[in-house]
């Protein structure tokens, strides 16, 4: 198989486009000729810095494609079933091997370039929104990075919901976020997000803040909160320091709570299931849009993770083997 791989971590340029041996299948589980890579968040993340699972190492949390071998033991998986998958490491490669837990069926009407986007993306934004969020119809969010993969599902399941949904993003961003369901979109670059919160809420603040940025931002996400405000820490893009001054939360009795989808589906697992299974559904139906930014071949990872660290797109940066 064909893979992007990396022999320690660092910039895009680390990204080598070789060959590497097919991965066996597991007895519990299925071998997935892959055709659409997400690339998340965490991906980027992890290729600058996160520690190598093997030497050379395959990035990467989510893909798309065909079951081509399934394992004795593989339960309800058949050989030509069109899958979405779920693993540690290992996405950016022509074949992944993982545990048919660690699969959804794509549901028809749902492109396998657009499911790669699901699981940790929709998944993520659901659990940031209700799950941990406790977010109800009538209530305000607003969401932060809110052009990116996880914001836009935000946007578009809060505003679902019956939320007001306020959102920041660059400037040739700001127009886009209102046909995805944003009421509030600020310039975080030209505006200060906390004064344009506050100015805009009457001086109450949001229900809730979504944050994936980190840093800064986030101490500063607190302070658009409204008493009994909840934030959610989801990542942190920014890359910038994320020690926290709590006084902000004490002040208003509000709360700060940190989300990771991974611990989730270690934990709960059938719930996870079920909640992703749902969300295919409701994208294979229209009620939901994937939105794909660009998308790359394969051997041009370097290029791909440099255009999300950009942060030029708008949605998703999808790669194809």
């Amino acid at each position: 198989m064909k893979a992007a791989v990396y022999y320690a971590p660092g910039p895009p340029d680390v990204f080598r486009y070789e060959e590497r041996p097919d991965p066996p299948c597991p007895r519990h589980g299925v071998v997935i000729d892959v055709k659409a890579i997400g690339i998340e968040g965490g991906d980027v993340l992890h290729r600058a810095g996160g520690p190598l699972a093997a030497t050379p190492h395959v990035v990467g949390y989510n893909c798309a494609g065909i079951v081509s071998e399934v394992g004795p033991e593989a339960g309800e998986r058949r050989i030509g079933d069109r899958v979405t998958a779920l693993m540690p490491h290992g996405s950016h490669a022509s074949k992944v091997a993982v545990p048919t837990a660690q699969t959804w069926l794509v549901p028809d009407g749902l492109s396998l370039e657009h499911a790669a986007c699901v699981p940790v993306a929709w998944g993520t934004a659901h659990d940031c929104l209700f799950e941990f969020g406790r977010l109800r119809a009538g209530e305000s969010v607003l969401v932060q990075a809110g052009a990116s993969g996880v914001g836009l599902a935000c946007v578009q399941l809060a505003k679902r919901a019956g939320a007001t949904v306020f959102a920041t993003a660059s400037p040739g961003k700001l127009a886009r976020l209102g046909e995805h369901g944003v009421d509030h979109a600020i310039d975080y670059r030209a505006q200060d997000f906390v004064a344009e919160v506050q100015r805009r809420t009457a001086g109450r603040g949001v229900d809730l803040v979504v944050d994936p940025v980190g840093g800064d931002t986030l101490q500063r996400s607190l302070l658009c909160l409204a008493y009994r405000g909840r934030a959610i820490t989801v990542g942190n893009v920014s890359r910038g320091d994320l020690r926290i001054d709590p006084a902000p939360l004490s002040a208003g009795n509000r709360s700060l709570t940190g989300v990771f989808l991974g611990a989730e589906a270690l934990m709960q697992p059938q719930r996870v299931r079920a909640l992703l299974d749902g969300l295919l559904r409701d994208l294979a139906a229209g009620e939901l849009r994937v939105v794909v930014d660009r998308t790359f071949p394969l051997s041009e990872a370097a290029a791909a993770h440099a255009y999300v660290e950009s942060r030029a797109a708008f949605g998703r940066v999808v790669l194809l083997p």
